[in-house]
């Protein structure tokens, strides 16, 4: 899988490098090495070793002939391919590919990158052979990435040098329990390379048409999402899960909008969590009769970045028949715009570090 990997990541890169020749581009190759972040008590005995690997990346510069790349102080964009050794034999070795951007401060020398991709893990946890392993309980994972660092292009001919700090996240999102996850804090230590002699120069002069205020009127969303989950019971089941959301949203300027509205919630994991409390604890007088269903109502925020959106919503739930990891609920995704009106949504429900779920959607934006 590492190998096929790899393949994966020359074959994107070869081909959209072959078919964007308007902007220039470069290569970066890290190595790090860092410690597991004790997050969970549960997960001490997974930690006895510093995980270290290597993160490979190609990377497309912009220069502003858009006007989002202006907005965000031209952002380089691209994918990351990440193999980590997590020097334990239960967790074993990981490997995983992302799309990534690049966001620069302090004259462009400070970068940070922040990547959302798709890990693999050759050894999840395995009731018999591999029962140790209560971090991961599938082979797919869902997999976040960030890296904060220092860059010097071009030190010798075509080469430059930068270093920082990683952090690397490993989860299933509780698509099947069990599922502690795990994160990585490592330093990294890496090599650039430019692809491109000559490089355009920044357009500084963004469209007449942004240089007024931006107004919009209110605008009315109504998504549908879905999935499946499993409990923290292992072996209860996965079940598939609904949610229907309707919410005003206001843009406050080009980069931002506000939002509120309501969600209601269909989580057929919790049907089956809820029987299972009943039977196993008859002290705390679960009669396993408890409706399911919860509705919430929930305040957010959208930042524009040319079609993609990253979407932040904190909610609290009005309907809430039965405790289940507290009241308050936070939901982190993108957002990317199909036209005008429709959108496709990938987001991660949580309360507070605890997931529930990730929850693939569909929506329109009247």
């Amino acid at each position: 899988m590492k190998h096929f990997l790899t393949y994966t990541f020359l074959i994107v890169t070869l081909f959209v490098f072959s078919q964007e020749k308007q902007h220039t581009s470069y290569l970066d190759v890290n190595y790090f090495r860092g410690n597991i972040a004790l997050h969970n008590n549960d997960i001490l005995h997974l930690i006895n070793g510093h995980p270290e690997g290597y993160i490979l990346s190609w990377n497309k510069k912009t220069y502003g002939f858009n006007a989002w790349e202006q907005r965000y102080n031209y952002p380089d964009y691209g994918v990351t391919y990440i193999y980590q050794n997590l020097k334990n034999e239960v967790l074993g070795s990981n490997a995983s590919l992302y799309a990534h951007y690049n966001f620069y401060f302090l004259n462009r020398n400070l970068m940070f990158r922040i990547g959302q991709g798709i890990g693999y893990t050759p050894n999840p946890y395995n009731k018999e052979e591999n029962y140790r392993n209560i971090a991961f309980g599938t082979h797919l994972l869902s997999s976040t990435m960030m890296m904060l660092n220092y860059k010097k292009e071009r030190i010798i001919g075509d080469f430059g040098l930068q270093a920082g700090f990683s952090l690397i996240h490993y989860s299933n999102a509780n698509v099947k329990a069990p599922n502690a996850s795990v994160n990585t804090i490592a330093f990294n230590l890496g090599v650039t390379y430019n692809l491109d002699d000559e490089a355009p120069e920044y357009i500084t002069t963004i469209a007449d048409g942004e240089k007024e205020k931006f107004t919009q009127h209110i605008k009315y969303n109504v998504v549908f999402r879905g999935g499946v989950n499993e409990s923290d019971v292992v072996g209860s089941g996965q079940f598939p899960f609904y949610i229907v959301s309707a919410y005003a949203d206001k843009r406050i300027n080009i980069k931002s909008a506000l939002q509120l509205g309501t969600d209601v919630f269909f989580s057929n994991f919790l049907k089956e969590y809820i029987h299972y409390r009943s039977v196993s604890y008859p002290e705390e007088l679960i009669t396993g009769n408890e409706d399911h269903k919860r509705v919430g109502v929930f305040a957010g925020h959208e930042l524009f970045v040319n079609k993609t959106s990253l979407v932040t919503q904190l909610g609290y739930y009005v309907y809430y028949p039965f405790d289940f990891e507290g009241r308050t609920y936070f939901r982190i995704g993108l957002k990317r715009y199909l036209n005008e009106k429709w959108f496709g949504a990938l987001t991660l429900k949580s309360h507070g570090a605890k997931a529930e779920a990730v929850e693939l959607g569909i929506g329109v934006r009247l």
